[in-house]
């Protein structure tokens, strides 16, 4: 069983508790932002009318972790997506493959880190909530058993069928998040990819490597052969100008 955030935008009243509590948790500075930053894990934006929240959803199976050449992605047992700074080599491949744009890069430090929200993983260690979760005045955010937050949006649904959008974004998209949203307006108004496959992308990511093997192997090969010709050329004309010159020798 894996733990997850359910984040109902009708209720939150942008009030940036959340934001303030991640940064204070986080050490990060106490700056407002409204754009995901190496410097905010965590923003609320007001869209459609509507105040949402925007972090990383840490997918139940996570494209960041199955294409990071070195393991510095992985998902923990209990839910969270966390990152190794260690393991990292700054390929930043991860950024260009999380489906929600999630992870910022420290593009100012010498030794930069890739950074995104870890859903407080070392507060789950201990058994607390996510500091944004327990920051919120008016649980617009709650936390708990996916499973049954899961049940607990679907019941929110159903109860007010015409006050939501009936659909539960983070259910099924990219095979699923730990973290799920409720809302009132189209998703896509509030920023939300709406073109997300709802089979997990690391799917597709073990596709394309299964390939690789192959795709360098001809590569070596081709590579290979225009060295040869082009050594081949070089030869030749070498060879074709000595033949000149002893011939303009005699």
């Amino acid at each position: 069983m894996s733990k997850s955030i359910l984040v109902d935008t009708t209720k939150c009243i942008g009030c940036m508790s959340c934001v303030a509590a991640c940064k204070e948790t986080n050490g990060l500075p106490q700056n407002e932002e409204t754009e995901l930053s190496a410097d905010s894990f965590n923003v609320v934006q007001s869209r459609a009318g509507v105040f949402v929240r925007r972090f990383c959803l840490h997918c139940q199976d996570p494209t960041c972790a199955s294409v990071c050449p070195v393991g510095a992605f992985m998902r923990t047992a209990a839910g969270p997506v966390v990152y190794d700074a260690d393991r990292c080599i700054g390929c930043r491949y991860c950024m260009m493959a999380c489906p929600f744009s999630i992870p910022r890069y420290e593009w100012k430090l010498a030794l930069p880190r890739v950074r995104k929200c870890t859903m407080c993983a070392p507060r789950q260690a201990q058994g607390l909530p996510p500091a944004c979760v327990e920051a919120c005045p008016v649980q617009a955010s709650i936390f708990g058993e996916r499973d049954e937050l899961l049940a607990v949006a679907e019941n929110r649904l159903r109860e007010n069928h015409t006050g939501y959008v009936q659909h539960i974004y983070g259910e099924h998209e990219a095979g699923g998040t730990s973290v799920l949203f409720l809302s009132a307006v189209p998703f896509e108004a509030l920023g939300f990819p709406a073109n997300v496959p709802q089979d997990p992308l690391p799917t597709f990511t073990y596709r394309v490597l299964s390939k690789i093997p192959t795709v360098v192997s001809a590569g070596a090969v081709l590579l290979g052969g225009i060295w040869w010709i082009t050594s081949r050329r070089a030869e030749v004309a070498e060879a074709e100008k000595n033949d000149l010159d002893k011939s303009g020798g005699e």
